[in-house]
């Protein structure tokens, strides 16, 4: 390997690269050591040239990584070639070349209707999911690339493992997301946390047995082999909430339906959703005239219900400094002697010059 690089391991210089998904790294093959880690970060020795020809196959791997056809493939790029002569990336950070390449990719996935989410592509480069987006927005600016939306349905059906059938559990889940839409719960929210807890709730609910429910949300990731999502956490209790709200209102059910045992009735509530949300949003008519009405509706947007306080700015007072001021507040700004033969003096004045003057 160039520059004399050897392993600190078993001293060997048989040392190659070795993309682990998209993270290129030095490895030793004798040991397995890994040497360094992210050499990407030193491409400047090679010019642009050489920098455009690695970005070019980090596309291809990341297309084969995510087992994405030809024609995809193709696509993403085309758009990488158009995009890196653009002034906005050429001299900018390596890791933002890096990212370019996972948005070439995701949109033309999306151009091609492929189901996958920014998050998959913000995984695969161990980037911040914010820096992608905005890569992401620049990059569909400046190039004037129209991308459809993503249909979460179709992303959902293809992430599902875990079901003893797919289309069951597909199915099921893309209920729970349309109930999460009917409650207000998708409302300026990020799709993937809603998708995971719906399809947590889902695979629960297919075969609610004790071993399914006692199963947290960590072991299903972990089982699924998806990174877990923390909001996912948050998802998962507003949709139990109205879950709940919602299994009250069936009326062969006379036990007290909590979130401990609605996971149960899921089944039943997504069968009869609309019935059931008409019949809770009309027991749930009340007369309190209550200042956000957020409150006083069984479902309304996250904004509306944890509406934040709008700061009271004090009345302005119309002061011009010609007001009267009496003996006693005068007394409230005299602290020392010497202002008050001050006062006692000028006090005097001005009665001998009233006097004057009349």
């Amino acid at each position: 390997f160039p520059n004399g690089t050897v392993c600190p391991g078993c001293g060997s210089s048989n040392i190659v690269d070795d993309d682990l998904y998209c993270q290129a790294q030095l490895v030793c093959v004798d040991c397995g050591t890994v040497v360094s880690e992210g050499t990407l970060a030193d491409d400047p020795v090679g010019g642009t040239g050489r920098n455009r020809t690695l970005r070019l196959e980090r596309v291809k791997e990341m297309c084969r990584i995510l087992r994405l056809n030809s024609e995809i493939e193709d696509l993403a790029l085309t758009y990488f070639r158009q995009a890196y002569q653009q002034e906005s990336f050429i001299n900018v950070t390596l890791q933002r070349k890096e990212v370019l390449v996972g948005c070439c990719v995701y949109v033309s996935c999306r151009q091609r209707n492929w189901p996958i989410t920014l998050g998959t592509i913000s995984s695969l480069l161990d980037a911040d999911q914010t820096l992608v987006g905005g890569v992401y927005q620049e990059m569909i600016k400046i190039l004037n690339i129209q991308a459809p939306f993503v249909n979460i349905a179709d992303v959902i059906g293809s992430s599902m493992k875990l079901a003893e059938d797919s289309k069951v559990l597909t199915k099921r889940a893309v209920a729970l997301v349309e109930l999460a839409g009917d409650s207000w719960i998708v409302t300026g929210r990020r799709p993937l946390p809603i998708m995971m807890a719906a399809t947590y709730l889902a695979w629960q609910s297919l075969n609610p047995n004790k071993h399914r429910l006692r199963l947290s949300l960590d072991k299903f990731c972990h089982l699924a082999k998806v990174q877990k999502r923390n909001p996912a956490v948050t998802r998962i209790t507003e949709l139990k909430e109205v879950l709940c709200k919602l299994g009250r209102e069936l009326p062969w059910v006379r036990e007290t339906v909590t979130q401990d045992d609605v996971v149960r009735l899921v089944g039943d509530i997504l069968e009869h959703r609309h019935t059931l949300l008409t019949r809770a949003n009309d027991s749930h008519q009340t007369e309190d005239l209550e200042p956000n009405w957020g409150k006083r509706v069984l479902f309304a947007p996250p904004c509306v219900i944890h509406a934040k306080r709008r700061r009271e700015e004090p009345p302005v007072l119309n002061v011009t400094g010609d007001e009267e001021i009496s003996d006693s507040e005068i007394d409230s700004y005299i602290r020392t002697p010497q202002e008050a033969r001050d006062f006692a003096l000028m006090q005097k004045a001005v009665s001998s010059s009233d006097s004057g003057n009349s």
